[in-house]
Formats: structure tokens, sequence, C-alpha cells
């Protein structure tokens, strides 16, 4: 096989798998953000045992998702060290901020948090999940730095074959970068609104107890959820140029800036297919869809707010059952952006069979069937938690339980 091809797939499913662990970990944090601070506003019991629940389940969707993050790592430095040595240092400087500021911070303000319950003062501890929720927002943030600049490279000089960084302030101003931040945070929002309701709704078809908690929760998720998918939206259309003034192959193939640019890359890197794959146009075409179809969700929004509907199931069912479309539609929004700007790592400037590693074909074989079971197997084992700890409900999760304190079962009855 290709060694090309290989490295493409290896990347492709690293990177897939690890962004589906990025934006649970981004939408939940913020909804436990405003759970957290309701309970220590109100003093209401039903906002700290919220907060003990859905932290358990960001607990491990978190732990999980730093392991796909250390491969993801791996085959970055394994397969791709055309890229790093041409531009390693312009796209690591955001990446080396992400890791050191960023990630590092957001590891020990979490750890605080989980360790931090009945020890320290609620405002301190509420304000250890603040620092969370913005260190995650500040690493989503210098991620998309750096994917921006591939996208789209600025405040560079190629000096002796190697890009330079010249001017940090344009990575900031990318014009790629903006509205990309806001599509995947509202991306991420609308992944965590779904699957608070989509759990909330499972509890309330199989008439677990604690009904008024998990009504409070469905109806927190289904709001989120529905505003986030018109930002979903907004952001998304923003990202269009039909103007062509940047990356013109990727949404105006036909038009003339595009044809100039395609003749001068002849010039540059000899004949080839400089238009990129179909695929990438078919993944923006189902996300799309799958975008119109979630933004149904607006009509839920009053019913939910009347007991006798909620009786009823059915739209308890349609929310269970539509869990998987924010997933999905973040998948293809991936596919769309990242094939979108092939044949290129860096766009104009690096192709992708110049960034390639120079081993071969068996080697490249082996990696992707190791990182693929490796991933594959860390996203089965964090589903499978998250569902078995979120069947069994908030009566009493482990996280945030007293010292001593044993565990019990609520014995309140399924409706009030």
């Amino acid at each position: 096989m290709d060694t090309l091809l290989l490295a493409r797939l290896q990347f492709a499913t690293t990177t897939s798998i690890h962004f589906l662990f990025v934006i649970v970990t981004l939408g939940l944090v913020t909804l436990l953000v405003g759970l957290q601070t309701a309970w220590v506003i109100t003093g209401k019991e039903k906002y700290e045992r919220l907060t003990r629940f859905w932290g358990q389940l960001y607990v491990i969707n978190y732990v999980l998702g730093i392991a796909t993050g250390i491969v993801m790592e791996f085959q970055f430095g394994l397969n791709w060290s055309g890229l790093s040595r041409y531009v390693g240092n312009v796209f690591g400087a955001p990446l080396a901020i992400e890791t050191l500021v960023a990630f590092f911070l957001e590891s020990t303000f979490l750890g605080m948090w989980i360790f931090g319950w009945h020890r320290l003062r609620r405002g301190v501890h509420l304000a250890l999940l603040w620092g969370v929720a913005l260190t995650a927002y500040a690493s989503a943030f210098w991620i998309l730095v750096a994917n921006s600049w591939l996208q789209n490279p600025v405040g560079y000089e190629v000096r002796d074959g190697v890009a330079h960084l010249t001017d940090f302030p344009a990575l900031l101003g990318n014009p790629t970068l903006t509205m990309a931040f806001g599509h995947v945070v509202s991306a991420a929002l609308l992944v965590g609104g779904m699957l608070m309701a989509a759990v909330s709704a499972g509890h309330l078809i199989r008439r677990t107890p604690d009904h008024a908690l998990h009504r409070t929760a469905l109806r927190i998720g289904l709001v989120t959820a529905a505003l986030s998918i018109s930002m979903v939206q907004s952001f998304g259309f923003a990202q269009f140029d039909p103007v062509g003034r940047v990356q013109p192959t990727k949404f105006g193939a036909g038009g003339d800036e595009a044809q100039a640019m395609i003749a001068e890359w002849t010039t540059r890197f000899g004949p080839g297919d400089y238009t990129p794959p179909v695929l990438a146009s078919a993944g923006l075409g189902f996300m799309i869809l799958i975008g119109f179809t979630l933004g149904a969700l607006w009509l839920l929004v009053p019913l939910l707010w009347r007991d006798w509907i909620i009786r009823l199931r059915f739209p308890l069912w349609l929310l269970l059952l539509a869990l998987p479309l924010p997933f999905v539609a973040a998948i293809l929004g991936w596919i769309a952006r990242e094939v979108g700007r092939q044949p290129w790592v860096a766009y104009g400037l690096l192709p992708v069979d110049q960034a390639v590693s120079p081993v071969g074909a068996p080697v490249m074989l082996t990696s992707l069937i190791g990182f693929s079971l490796l991933l594959g197997t860390l996203a089965v084992t964090n589903w499978v938690l998250i569902a078995r700890h979120a069947a069994r409900g908030a009566h009493d999760p482990a996280l945030g339980r007293a010292p001593g304190q044993a565990t019990h079962l609520r014995t309140e009855p399924a409706f009030a």
C-alpha cells in the first residue's frame, strides 16, 4: 500500500477519535460551571447533586481523553517529520503555549477540584472549576491558532528552506481563526447539551428515582443545545468566503483567483491536482443537513416545560435517538476543514507528500493498526464507563462524596 495514504488514514483516525473526547470535555465543563455556580449562589441541594453526577462523567471522559492526546502526539512525531522540520518554528509555538499554559494548568486545577470536595471553601472550590473551564477554552484556542495557520499561513518567512515566525500577532488575527473558534466552541456546547438532555431523557423514560432532578437537567441540556445549534449555524456559514480571498480552491475552485493560484502552484511544485477531493464537499453537505435537522430542537423547548408532554415519552425518545447526530456532524466538519485544504499540509506552502516521514509502508501499516486499536479501545472504554455511571443515576456519585459517607439509595417516587 501507499505510505502516504496510510499516514493520512492514521492521522484521520487519531485526530477524529481525539476530537470526540475534546468536544465532550469542553461542552460538559461549561455546563458544570453553571451547575456549581448555581449551587454556590442558591445553596440548593439539587445543583450540588447534579454537579457531582455530571462532574463524574466529565472526569471519566477527561482522563481517557488525555491518553488519546498522547497517542496523537506520537503519530505526529512518527509520521510527519517533514511537517515538523519545515514549519515547526511557526506551528510549534502555539502548540507549546497550549501544552505549557493551558493543558498543564487545566490538569492542575482539575486535580485540585476533584480532591478539594469537603476540604476547600465553596468559593475556592468553584474558582478551581472556573479555572478548569477557562484553561480548557484557552487550550482549544491555541490548538485552533496552530490549525488556522496550516489553513492560511501568515506571519512567516522562508529562510534556508524553513519557515520562520516573523509576526506573532498575525497568528492571532488570522482570518480563518475567529469564526472557526466560535464554531468549535458552540459545537462542543451542542454536544454537551445533547448529552445532558439525552441521559436525563433516558432516566425519565425508565422512570428512575430523582424525577425532579433529571427533569431539571433535561431542561438545562435542551436549552443549551437549542441555543448552541443556532450559534453553530451562524459561525459555520460565516466561514464561507464566496469571494475566494482565503483558500480559494476550497470554496471557489472555479473562480479566476483559484485558477491563477493553481497556475502559480503548478510553476512552483510541478503539475498535479490542486483541487480538494469530493469528500470535503460531501462532508460539508451532510454536516449542514444535520445542522438544520438539529435546529428542530427549538420546537421541543416549550413542550418539555409541561409534565404531561414528558409523560408521553415521545419527545424523550427523540432526544435519546438524536444523541449521535452532533458527534457525526463534528467529524464531518473536521473532514470538510482538513480535507478541504488538500493536497496541502500548510496551504500553498507544504504539500502533503513532502510532509510525510520517510518510512516504509509495512511500518506505517503496523503503526496505523496499533494506534487504531489503542484509540478504539479507549473510545469504547470511555463510553462504556460513561453509560454505566450515567445509568446509575445521581443518587450518590463517588465524586464529592463526604469522607466516611456510605453509598445509599434514595427511595423517592418516580413522579412527584
